[in-house]
């Protein structure tokens, strides 16, 4: 198995001058990069990268915990992260809870010994105090740990608030609003504060459906929906937490003869593309999820690089309206 040694040999430059191309450190002409390079190559020389980012006091990789990457939202938050991240000279190690708190502490363990140089936290399965304790960068997404914990989010009392002062001017005079269950401290659950406080202002009946703390489930959204509806005909605005909720709700009301938008509006939110990809396309809250990943990576990088960082990080959403208002 050749060495860096060897490397030197066939390059005729110095073992330093390899370690300063491997670690992109000090002055290295691009004449003589191009010559280690080539003897890598030649050689079929693969670096210790273990021995490299301890060496450097840096991995290069960040984590990324998701709670189920089948989740749109989820699916295209790993996407731009893992686009942002490489653009910037990371790797990502992905690790999809599936909303299980044994498995997001074994894949912090895991994180931890592949010496990740930070933590993007996406899920919401185990207790703050599991993250206030890891001695490495962290960053949440849509959640508030701590001071000291940097977070990333929008506006989302701006957006529950959009979203239920439309439906009212689109003339529905009975309102619902599917969330997330209410017990987990979310900075998502503003979206109903937003909701409830409109709702009250205008005077106007509203319900709230709460799904169960783990559920990310068609299904289950489709069964509480039609509850809901059977039990509250009038009812003829929806507001839901997520675009999947909503096209839930579409098939709910297709199901019990209901006409879109004529006799039920419905806003969903975050607008993943699949918003727009379905017929009659939903009208939705954004959340500007390319520049919210970025910041996650540039926040990641700052604190590596010892820079002070915002631990509040709010972005501004936007509605799309479409056909289903």
């Amino acid at each position: 198995m050749p060495t860096i040694r060897d490397v030197a040999e066939r390059a005729g430059v110095s073992v330093t001058t390899v370690s300063r191309v491997l670690n992109n450190r000090g002055y290295i002409s691009e004449a003589t990069r191009r010559k280690v390079y080539q003897a890598m190559e030649e050689l079929d020389y693969q670096p210790n990268e273990v021995a490299r980012s301890l060496f450097r006091k840096r991995s290069n990789i960040i984590g990324l915990i998701v709670p189920t990457v089948a989740h749109p939202f989820f699916a295209e938050l790993t996407a731009y992260v893992e686009a942002y991240a490489y653009a910037r000279g990371y790797k990502v190690l992905l690790c999809n809870s599936e909303l299980d708190a044994s498995k997001e502490q074994e894949y912090i363990w895991m994180l931890r010994r592949n010496q990740v140089d930070g933590i993007i936290m996406a899920s919401h399965t185990l207790e703050v105090e599991e993250y206030k304790k890891l001695s490495l960068p962290v960053v949440t997404f849509d959640r508030f740990i701590s001071n000291r914990i940097p977070y990333v989010t929008s506006d989302n009392y701006q957006g529950g608030k959009m979203a239920v002062e439309l439906l009212l001017q689109r003339g529905c005079r009975k309102i619902a609003h599917m969330c997330g269950s209410l017990d987990l401290d979310m900075l998502a659950n503003q979206r109903h504060r937003a909701f409830m406080d409109v709702a009250e202002e205008r005077q106007v009946p509203y319900f709230t459906v709460e799904t169960d703390i783990n559920v990310f489930e068609m299904g289950k959204y489709e069964k509480l929906l039609e509850d809901l509806l059977t039990q509250e005909p009038e009812i003829d605005g929806l507001f839901l937490n997520s675009d999947i909720m909503a096209i839930a709700a579409m098939k709910v009301c297709r199901k019990l003869g209901k006409r879109i938008p004529e006799d039920m509006k419905i806003i969903g939110y975050d607008d993943v593309s699949l918003a727009s990809l379905v017929s009659p396309q939903i009208t939705s809250v954004r959340q500007p999820l390319a520049e919210m990943s970025e910041l996650s990576v540039k926040l990641i990088e700052d604190l590596v690089e010892g820079r002070r960082v915002q631990v509040e990080n709010c972005l501004p959403v936007e509605l799309m309206e479409r056909e289903t208002t």
